[in-house]
């Protein structure tokens, strides 16, 4: 029997590979609000409710995103979600 040679063996690359895709998945699908701090994200949604774009529902304790009907009930989440949205419909804006 002859051993493997070492450097033609590529288990370890796939596990590696296997393992990072995990983690890109896992990044994904979590929420972020690292890079919005409570100061900025409350500053963002008060000039998104006066500008009209954000509907605060007092009864419900929720704030609704009014162009996509989104309807959050931390502000974190909705300055980060607004950040994206915004971000999207101006790329959308300069391919056309």
């Amino acid at each position: 029997m002859t051993d493997q040679d070492p450097i033609d063996d590529t288990a370890y690359d796939h596990r590696r590979l296997e393992a990072e895709l995990v983690a890109q998945d896992r990044d994904a699908a979590r929420i972020q609000t690292d890079d919005v701090d409570e100061t900025t994200a409350r500053r963002l949604v008060a000039d998104c409710i006066d500008d009209g774009a954000v509907i605060p529902i007092a009864e419900e304790r929720i704030l609704v995103h009014e162009p996509s009907d989104a309807a959050f009930d931390s502000i974190r989440q909705l300055a980060v979600f607004h950040q994206g949205w915004t971000a999207a419909r101006d790329a959308d804006e300069e391919t056309a």
